[in-house]
């Protein structure tokens, strides 16, 4: 509970407090005023107050007050914590650039910088499920690697191709990795955030850096470092002086990854905290969740309190405060309670939210909601079931995606198409259908590569061209190892080719 953000979303009723406290007090007066005054007969006061003397507990108007005092902050709205919307999509967008310099190869963070920054990448993305996290890779220029994506198992394969090879140019070009995230992070319409894994900075740049970072909006850079503390290089360790220098000029936090859960909590902290700023400022005033529903269990034992022998009990505001009571938000289970309020589909979407795939998947009856709880669950063969029949553009992108995900590539591009075909121009489906179309051209060219398997049989020809041999192959399909080695070699190539590529249409030489 932030106890900084505490208020009440309709303050005026507050003043049934007071009011609750003037009407306890006149009445305790009262009966004062009445014994005193002798109006009574003293022989007769113990059978007519109900509170005798010497008696024990509260008396009727100590119950009611405290009910009305407490309905009062209750219809008061007592809230601390902001009225996010439930889907996926609300988590701040992260762009993580990975340095590629040979520096990055320095054991001083076993087992090397690069595979620590590496496992913080593959961290993140478990941190942040549902989250879109994008890569990019650089040292003398920058590329963009993945644009974000919430498919973790996609980021993973790309961020483990990652190698101090991949490109030629040396050197950390900050202020291109900066273009290239706001380029990119444009497209999401949403203060998205800018990792910097880096053990290194070109102190001759920074005013390139300075004036890249000044012209994007909305997008926060932080700068992590990559590395033991030391007098500049991979051998003496990182320069924190360059480091410095970079973070100041890109207006950026400076952080040290040490390999623990405060890393991630570091980044995911700040990066949150800067979408929901953006967010405020487009959103205007932000939004509330009331919790004053709470105290209807207070309300319900202050209500039971009243029923003890000689207090004359009002039963329907009873059955009114039961009704209350029962009203209250419960937790979705399966069961005949949730099932006389709640329709299958509504309580697989409250299941879905608090991140119960298996429980969401078995209750959702809408097929596409259905495949989107599988999907998550990691349950393709269901998710493909589920989403088969449908035919909408989001169905077909699906089916594509679990198609990806079953390493049915060709089922992928012709399920992606039809999306496209319903829905032209779709950015998603563009992009994920790129990325598929790429990494299946760069598996049949290294197949292509690879040389070929020793002949299963050999046949001498003794007739017109005696001497020579024919190789001759059985129809044998790959073997499943060699599948998924080509599998595991393909981003590094594709990587490889197309950052050379870039640099070359740029002309940038090596």
């Amino acid at each position: 509970m932030d106890l900084s953000a505490f208020h009440f979303l309709r303050p005026w009723w507050l003043l049934g407090v007071p009011v609750a406290a003037l009407l306890w007090w006149a009445w305790r007066a009262t009966q004062g005023r009445m014994m005193q005054d002798g109006r009574i007969a003293p022989a007769l006061l113990p059978y007519l107050l109900v509170h005798t003397p010497g008696g024990r507990g509260p008396r009727p108007i100590d119950v009611l007050a405290a009910i009305l005092a407490v309905a009062a902050v209750a219809a008061a709205g007592p809230a601390w914590e902001r009225d996010e919307p439930d889907f996926l999509d609300n988590v701040a967008p992260l762009i993580v650039a990975v340095d590629l310099s040979p520096s990055m190869d320095a054991k001083d963070v076993p087992p090397s910088r690069l595979e620590a920054a590496k496992r913080t990448v593959r961290d993140l993305a478990a941190r942040r499920a549902g989250a879109k996290t994008g890569l990019i890779a650089y040292a003398g220029s920058s590329h963009l690697v993945l644009p974000p994506t919430d498919d973790k198992d996609l980021l993973d394969l790309f961020t483990q191709a990652l190698s101090s090879d991949l490109i030629a140019s040396a050197g950390h070009d900050a202020a291109g990795t900066v273009a290239v995230a706001a380029q990119v992070l444009a497209a999401e319409r949403a203060g998205g955030t800018l990792l910097l894994l880096t053990d290194g900075a070109d102190t001759a740049r920074m005013a390139a850096v300075k004036q890249a970072a000044q012209a994007v909006k909305d997008m926060q850079v932080l700068v992590m470092a990559v590395g033991l503390r030391g007098a500049g290089g991979a051998a003496g360790g990182i320069d924190e002086a360059a480091l410095r220098d970079l973070a100041r000029a890109a207006g950026a936090p400076l952080g040290s990854l040490t390999g623990g859960k405060d890393d991630l909590d570091w980044i995911t902290l700040h990066a949150q905290q800067h979408f929901r700023e953006v967010q405020d400022a487009y959103a205007g005033p932000p939004h509330w969740k009331e919790a004053g529903y709470w105290l209807c269990w207070p309300l319900a034992l202050l209500a039971l309190a009243a029923l003890r022998r000689g207090w004359r009990v009002a039963w329907h505001a009873c059955l009114l405060a039961g009704i209350v009571v029962l009203a209250a938000p419960q937790p979705a289970r399966a069961g005949p309670l949730a099932d006389a309020f709640f329709t299958p589909d509504q309580q697989g979407r409250m299941a879905f939210d608090r991140g119960d795939y298996e429980t969401a998947m078995a209750r959702f009856r809408d097929p596409y909601w259905k495949g989107r709880a599988a999907y998550q669950a990691g349950k393709y063969q269901a998710a493909l079931q589920a989403f088969t029949p449908l035919t909408t553009a989001e169905g077909y992108f699906y089916v594509a995606n679990t198609q990806t995900r079953l390493r049915q590539y060709d089922a992928a591009l012709a399920a992606y198409d039809q999306a496209l075909a319903i829905k032209p121009g779709w950015e998603p489906a563009v992009v994920n259908r790129g990325i598929v179309a790429r990494l299946l051209e760069s598996m049949t060219q290294e197949t292509q590569g690879d040389e070929g398997e020793p002949p299963d049989k050999t046949i001498q020809d003794k007739t017109a061209k005696a001497g020579q041999r024919v190789a001759t192959h059985a129809g044998q399909a790959p073997s499943e190892e060699m599948w998924l080695r080509n599998l595991t070699l393909s981003p590094a190539r594709f990587l490889r080719g197309k950052f050379a590529a870039q640099d070359a249409a740029a002309g940038r030489a090596p």
